[in-house]
């Protein structure tokens, strides 16, 4: 069994982006630039948002952190994307999810100028990733595993994977990347969810399997066989007396009992999660590239 350590792999990512960001400022281009949106006191979207403004510090990026209330209308959110749209020295915009129940997510998904959109859930991105086309800019999670198995040359090719879980953000995607005709890819998906009757007996079949159900612990080893990779999405807080905070952090994976029959799995934390940043990244120096 070995680690994909996520952590590990995002440095060499942002060590790499931080010498291109260089390059650029030294010939005279303007930095990468990346706007996001915060709304409400969410502890957990402060805390993701604040480690991307951080992020974005120590690789040479500008970043603009734009807070709103909980209360702020959808029509005032709406304009302030508007004007971030047109704003040419704004590169990318990500809008933290989940938000406020009186706020479409899909109305403001949707208002983000697809060129800027390096999150990736516009719908025009996510057509264009559906179709393999190389200027998408794919859901940093997604793009952030595959980057992942792409660093350990993991085989893909012919294999079958598992993606058990179907958000627009995690699982289609995921099932979407790895079926690609592409490096990692070529795999044979089956998508798996809440509903799938023999999902036991259909892990067993997975030489991969990308566990994104939001359950913890929720992958069993009699759900695994061995030398399967396992990808761990899922990151959830419970409760544990033993330790000094009186809590821990696990996955959708049962680790302990998983990852001895694996040939690799990904820790939790410093998985999946160092990755998304690290991609989310890459997408905001690409569309600071393609259009400067």
């Amino acid at each position: 069994m070995q680690l994909l350590n996520g952590k590990e792999t995002a440095k060499a990512i942002l060590d790499s982006l931080e010498i291109d960001v260089a390059q650029r400022a030294a010939s005279g281009k303007k930095v990468p630039h990346l706007a996001a949106i915060l709304v409400g006191n969410n502890g957990a979207s402060e805390t993701y948002v604040a480690s991307k403004v951080k992020t974005c510090s120590e690789i040479g990026f500008i970043s603009t952190l734009i807070q709103f209330e909980e209360d702020v209308t959808e029509i005032k959110l709406l304009e302030k994307i508007e004007a971030l749209n047109e704003d040419m020295d704004v590169d990318g915009i990500l809008v933290q999810l989940p938000l406020p129940a009186h706020i479409s997510e899909k109305k403001v998904i949707e208002s983000i100028d697809p060129a800027k959109d390096v999150d990736g859930f516009h719908p025009i991105n996510i057509g264009k990733m559906t179709l393999g086309e190389k200027d998408a800019f794919i859901s940093a999670t997604p793009y952030g595993i595959m980057l992942l198995l792409e660093h350990y040359k993991i085989e893909t090719k012919g294999k079958h994977a598992v993606v058990i879980g179907r958000s627009h953000i995690v699982g289609r995607p995921m099932s979407i990347l790895l079926s690609n005709n592409s490096n990692p890819g070529n795999c044979t998906v089956t998508l798996c969810h809440s509903k799938t009757t023999n999902l036991k007996e259909i892990c067993l079949q997975a030489d991969i399997i990308v566990a994104a159900i939001g359950i913890p612990e929720f992958v069993k080893a009699d759900m695994v066989k061995e030398g399967a990779v396992v990808i761990d999405v899922g990151i959830t807080r419970i409760k544990d007396a033993s330790k000094k905070s009186g809590h821990r952090l696990v996955g959708d994976v049962d680790f302990t009992n998983v990852a001895p029959k694996t040939s690799y799995i990904t820790p939790v934390p410093g998985g999946v999660g160092p990755m998304t940043i690290a991609a989310l990244m890459k997408n905001t120096f690409k569309a600071c590239d393609n259009r400067n």
